[in-house]
């Protein structure tokens, strides 16, 4: 599993813009394997679809795994034919090889792929692709297990794909409904940080890809499809069932043991609404309730306790007050530290004077409760004021948070946090700031779009895939990069459709 440095930090999730003319919104990348037959009505059937329905630029990327027939020649006529084909030739098998290759190097906002065989209907290719446009999602996939797909395969196919996603689930806690199906889309942005964390080159590359993305937080849509199995298909299902086995573990153990550096694969502070600093909105109020309570419940143990012991040896009105002297001390205390986070000696005795302020406004409403009881009756039951005490405690103690809250351990607003806690929020919110970070590639200025040449070797350059013509993009290694992204005027994106969750084709 690979763990080297930064894979870099995602720009904020953005309507993509469209793009010159000559430069494609969307790069479809066909893997293909000694495919000579299927190869050309593939993506002439394609590239009628898309010329047809697909409202930007596009390219379609025939990406050759080192086929031995004449899979590149036929390739290489497409590419002459068609101008938004072009053909890419690799010296080495792997689909996770030839889309990581591909995908790197692509200068397209959207990037995508799907199997030669053109299983997946093709109508399902723009609703894949808007939300990544419309910059709702990161990764798109297709579902062949979503409720509205229809779906045409034989028993053993469909008993290998769902047990694999069982596994998925059970293992991994993957949350995603089809790790197979060849129809999946990704933002460039996102690939070029996530990328270099993928290490499977083959068949489970995007099962891996899918897991890490999910685990990273990231944004999966999935869309329904249609699908009817290819009875011809090459794969060899026993040897791509073990290599998926081995990479589950894999993934597994590396998660386990916390060397992927996910955490550093995330979006600015505040892209995702569970991060903004939003005014007016207190900050940990459950948590803060939460432990406000549970302190609140011992304390009301602990004061009956006090009042059933001092109540022999002295009137109910002493030993209310005394009680609550004791308790109101403790809670005060406990509440500094365990609900409002407060540590160390500093203003420890303003906070409990303050809070015998809070017991005094208590004690004046359990006290009164008691003369009001008293009042009613000449010699009420110990049962009947406990009753009354509990009603009245429980008034207090909802005053108690309150004054807490806002007076006792206010949040400090003056940009110095209150709490260790605080402080250390500031610092998460500090340390995303892509402003305050002077990342220049997150300039809203438009700059001229990065070519293929702008790009380094990655570690495969020298490790066992050394003739592999991997590439990368800046960001492999520099966490904000300042390559910059193609320059494009904004467009509406198309309808979004199917649901958001966080899926590769039943080999």
């Amino acid at each position: 599993m690979r763990t080297d440095s930064s894979p870099g930090t995602l720009p904020a999730r953005e309507h993509l813009p469209a793009t010159d003319a000559g430069t494609p919104v969307l790069d479809v990348v066909i893997p293909v394997y000694n495919e000579e037959k299927d190869l050309q009505p593939c993506v002439r059937r394609l590239h009628e679809h898309l010329t047809r329905t697909f409202p930007y630029a596009f390219r379609i990327t025939i990406a050759d795994n080192a086929s031995t027939d004449t899979t590149p020649r036929v390739a290489a006529r497409l590419a002459e034919e068609l101008p938004e084909v072009t053909s890419f030739r690799l010296e080495q098998k792997g689909r996770g090889r030839a889309l990581r290759t591909v995908w790197s190097a692509s200068d397209a906002p959207v990037l995508a792929y799907m199997d030669v065989d053109l299983s997946t209907d093709l109508n399902a290719l723009l609703p894949l692709v808007a939300p990544l446009i419309s910059g709702h999602s990161d990764l798109a996939i297709g579902s062949r297990l979503a409720r509205a797909s229809r779906v045409v395969r034989g028993p053993k196919r469909e008993l290998i794909s769902r047990a694999y996603n069982l596994i998925l689930r059970g293992s991994l806690q993957a949350r995603f409904s089809d790790a197979q199906c060849g129809f999946k889309a990704i933002r460039r942005d996102v690939a070029q940080v996530l990328l270099p964390l993928v290490e499977d080159t083959g068949w489970f590359f995007d099962t891996e890809m899918l897991v890490l993305a999910e685990r990273a937080g990231l944004r999966i849509h999935e869309v329904p499809v249609d699908w009817v199995d290819d009875p011809d298909s090459t794969v060899h299902i026993v040897k791509t069932a073990t290599d998926d086995l081995k990479g589950v573990w894999r993934v597994g153990r590396a998660l386990a043991s916390g060397s992927l550096p996910l955490d550093r694969l995330a979006r600015p502070f505040g892209d995702d609404p569970r991060d903004r600093d939003l005014q007016g909105v207190p900050r940990g109020l459950a948590r803060q309730l939460v432990g406000f309570c549970v302190v609140g419940g011992l304390s009301t143990l602990f004061y009956l306790l006090l009042y059933t012991g001092f109540r022999p040896f002295m009137g109910s009105q002493f030993a209310n007050a005394l009680a609550l002297l004791v308790s109101a001390i403790a809670n005060t205390a406990a509440n500094r530290r365990l609900t409002f986070g407060v540590r160390g000696r500093d203003r420890a005795v303003r906070h409990q004077a303050q809070g015998l302020v809070v017991f005094g406004i208590g004690l004046a409403l359990t006290s009164g409760s008691l003369a009001a009881l008293n009042a009613a009756t000449s010699s009420p039951s110990h049962s009947t004021e406990l009753a009354v005490l509990i009603a009245a405690n429980l008034a207090a103690t909802v005053l108690r948070f309150l004054l807490f809250r806002a007076w006792v351990f206010p949040e400090r607003r003056d940009g110095a946090a209150a709490t260790p806690a605080a402080s250390a929020a500031s610092a998460v919110v500090a340390s995303h700031d892509p402003v305050s970070a002077a990342s220049p590639a997150y300039a809203t200025t438009p700059s001229a779009p990065s070519s293929p040449s702008a790009y380094v070797t990655t570690p495969y350059a020298t490790g066992p895939h050394a003739t592999t013509p991997q590439v990368t993009t800046p960001y492999a290694t520099t966490p904000h990069a300042t390559t910059p992204h193609a320059p494009t005027p904004h467009v509406t994106a198309p309808y979004e459709a199917g649901g958001d969750h966080d899926s590769r084709d039943a080999r």
